[in-house]
This record gives structure tokens, sequence and C-alpha cells, in this order.
């Protein structure tokens, strides 16, 4: 989805500063936008503070704002029912979908706040999951619920400083039908 959406916003004239774990699939990913040179690329983890605040400072340094940030980064757990899920694979699921989209948010937040005109919109890669879990996916379930939350909260803190949250909700229902 994320590259997808870079290939869009690029097609309507938007500057893109593009980051993901992989710096070939952020290469690949820039080669696809139809202005690949109003694109820069910031391989890293946003699970990392610092790296975060780089990026964002990064981001600023070249183009002088900000307006959108679309938090898209995020993992599953591997199918697992609660008594077997490692603590390890529970963690790192809430540390990408989670803690990660808090922080790209607060940076955010922070440039919004003091731009001038201040302002700017958030997009948030929620989960149907959310709102309808399926078994053996705890630590997904319950980090898109923690997502929507989030999302809900910084909606309403953002009100007065043009700040638009939103969240999309993407995934698939299955349906457990019994014949009989």
């Amino acid at each position: 989805m994320g590259r997808h959406t870079a290939i869009k916003l690029s097609s309507e004239g938007w500057s893109l500063a593009l980051t993901a774990r992989r710096l070939s699939e952020l290469e690949e990913t820039k080669s696809l936008c139809s202005n690949s040179d109003a694109c820069i690329i910031v391989p890293g983890d946003v699970t990392d503070e610092a790296f975060v605040k780089g990026l964002f400072g990064e981001t600023v340094k070249k183009y002088g704002r900000l307006d959108l940030l679309f938090n898209n980064a995020g993992i599953s757990d591997k199918a697992n029912p609660i008594e077997d899920m490692p603590l390890e694979m529970f963690t790192s699921v809430i540390n990408v979908n989670l803690i990660a989209t808090f922080l790209c948010t607060r940076e955010a937040f922070k440039i919004f706040k003091q731009q001038t005109p201040t302002g700017g919109r958030i997009i948030n890669n929620g989960s149907l999951a959310a709102h309808v879990p399926r078994p053996h996916s705890v630590a997904y379930a319950a980090s898109k619920h923690a997502v929507h939350g989030l999302t809900k909260t910084i909606a309403i803190e953002g009100r007065k400083y043009d700040i638009a949250v939103t969240q999309i909700d993407i995934g698939v229902h299955i349906y457990n039908v019994r014949g009989g």
C-alpha cells in the first residue's frame, strides 16, 4: 500500500520523503514515482526514536515544511494462539504497529504546530482487526485497537491547530459459516 500511495502522490505533484528498512525497495519505489527528483529516500527503522527525529528533520530541511504523514509501517504475528505467543513477537508487532506510529505522529505534530501556516494531515493505516479481530492474532489485533485509540485522541488534539487525523481500516473479514 505504501508504494502505491507514493506513486499516486507523486503523480499529483507531491514532494515525498520515503522511509523503510530496505534501501532496494525504497529505490525501486522512487524509480516508479513520476517525479523522482522531488523524492528523497531515508532508509531506517521507524521504531528507533533517534532515527525518526532525524527523518523528520531531514524532510523539513529538504522541503521546508511537512503537510502529510502516512503511517503505513506494519507487521503481523504468525497466527499463534495466545499460549504460544512469544513475548518477543508480541513486542515486535506492538513496536512496529503502535510505537512507530506514535513516534512519527509526535514528530509530525511538532512540525505542524510550528510551521506557518500551521496544520497538516496524518493518515494512519489501521485494520479491520481493530473492529473484528480473528483468532490467533492477539498482537496484531491489540496493536490495531491501540492505533485506533491513538488516531481518535490525536484527532481531537489536532483540531485547534488545523491538523486533520484519519485512519483507513483495510482488511479481509472471514465469516465462519457452518452448514446444516
